[in-house]
């Protein structure tokens, strides 16, 4: 069985060195678009982080620090792959594929309803 998870992209609104913003990049993905995952032994930060980088080479953020010695040795292994999934309130995420597996985008939430028993008014017209 497949293995996946679903990741926040951290660090968007930091700017990137040149080129467009990391949330300007992130705003043009689209869910399923493909996105790169690399690591950086060199960060000063945090040597276990992982970059995410759009298609078009733009950096769009970090995995977040306490998931990236996993994801690093995953990449290591080579048994990862990663889309974009889509826009939350507090950003962006990533599908990431374990064990060598393509991700796949989860089923939409289900609506939920706050009021089931709450009904409008029927519509009179004004005398």
């Amino acid at each position: 069985m497949a293995r996946q998870l679903t990741l926040l992209i951290v660090g968007v609104d930091f700017p990137n060195r040149k080129g467009p913003t990391r949330r300007f990049a992130l705003e043009l993905l689209r869910p399923g678009d493909p996105v790169e995952l690399r690591p950086e032994p060199k960060n000063p930060a945090d040597p276990n982080a992982v970059a995410v980088f759009s298609v078009d080479a733009v950096q769009i953020g970090y995995i977040p620090a306490e998931r990236a010695p996993f994801i690093g040795q995953q990449i290591a292994r080579g048994d990862v792959s990663a889309i974009f999934q889509g826009m939350g309130a507090r950003g962006g995420f990533l599908r990431i594929g374990l064990d060598g597996e393509t991700p796949t985008l989860p089923p939409p939430p289900a609506k939920v309803d706050s009021d089931p028993d709450w009904y409008p008014d029927e519509i009179w017209p004004d005398d």
